[in-house]
């Protein structure tokens, strides 16, 4: 029997169009899409299907989005009798393992996913702070590179998502985060700029966590169904008060999502399934471990194939 890990994506993963072809074969993904825009107030699922696409790359926006679709694929695997082991989401995407586990339902995940977008974006001014992703170094060499920068400038720049082995993502005060990149080129690896207008998972959105905090503390969490793996201690967690604090920490703390999935391969797992758009957590897997499977699902091929390859591997 394999053991079986649902991976959900994040922040990051939209794009236009993502869940249009499932919605047209599967009438409860177009439901969902429905709800997700009673949710939400206004025609988001126009956004995922039409565009325009700097409409959609807004925080508020595509937290919600990626999340409806991330879940709509979850159900379609749950029906078929596809269920998971254990869960794990990147940033955004721990909600949507929430619902996976039994944590959070659909109805109550949009609407505290697009809050928590909102005062992530509003936690820092724009044009203040950003993120770029360091690649060719060792988590070590980009901590340290991080704490010159700081120095050097006199602002604040962290490791913000430990991904997989020679990709960090950093997060700060836009001249620390200059100078960080600068740096990574002299030390012999690459500084890619990332597409996002606030500097996540870094302490400068400790306001956020504070509202989200609020938003949070008015949801009834549950205890989950089955384990979720939390970015903040790549540990196992289930309990209703723990959830909660670790997804407040969440906001302005490293996401250690190598040590995540190192955690459930140790473990056992040796299947993973990433449930929504893109395919960015299957390329980091690979990047971990060759050795473990990996599948996808967002569209009607892609279930098809993985419903194939899990009916030969449960």
């Amino acid at each position: 029997m394999a053991k079986i890990a649902f991976l959900f994506p994040g922040q990051g993963a939209q794009y236009v169009g993502m869940g249009l072809e499932l919605a047209r074969e599967f009438p409860e993904v177009a439901r969902r899409f429905e709800q997700m825009n009673e949710l939400v107030g206004f025609d988001l699922r126009k956004l995922c299907w039409e565009g325009p696409e700097e409409e959609l790359k807004k925080t508020a926006n595509q937290q919600p989005a990626i999340l409806a679709l991330s879940v709509a694929c979850l159900e379609l695997l749950l029906q078929e009798g596809i269920r998971p082991d254990v869960t794990a989401g990147l940033s955004l995407g721990e909600y949507s393992a929430l619902v996976a586990a039994g944590v959070l339902t659909f109805e109550e995940a949009v609407p505290l996913v697009r809050r928590r977008g909102t005062y992530m974006q509003e936690a820092v001014p724009l044009g203040t702070g950003g993120m770029a992703a360091l690649l060719g170094l060792t988590a070590e060499q980009v901590d340290e590179l991080c704490a010159r920068a700081a120095r050097e400038t006199g602002r604040h720049v962290e490791g913000a998502n430990y991904n997989c082995p020679g990709q960090v993502v950093v997060a700060g005060h836009t001249e620390a985060l200059e100078r960080c990149m600068a740096l990574a080129v002299e030390a012999g690896g690459r500084a890619v700029r990332l597409s996002v207008t606030a500097p996540f998972h870094s302490r400068l959105l400790t306001p956020a966590g504070e509202r989200l905090a609020e938003a949070l503390a008015a949801v009834p969490l549950r205890e989950a169904q089955v384990p979720v793996v939390s970015n903040v201690t790549a540990d196992y967690v289930t309990q209703p008060g723990e959830i909660r604090r670790l997804l407040i920490e969440q906001v302005s703390r490293p996401v250690l999502w190598e040590a995540s999935i190192r955690r459930m391969i140790a473990d056992g797992v040796d299947t993973f399934v990433e449930v929504g758009p893109s395919r960015t957590l299957t390329g980091f897997l690979r990047k971990i471990d060759k050795g473990v499977r990996a599948l996808h699902v967002e569209d009607p091929g892609s279930l098809a194939r993985v419903l194939d390859s899990l009916g030969r591997v449960c």
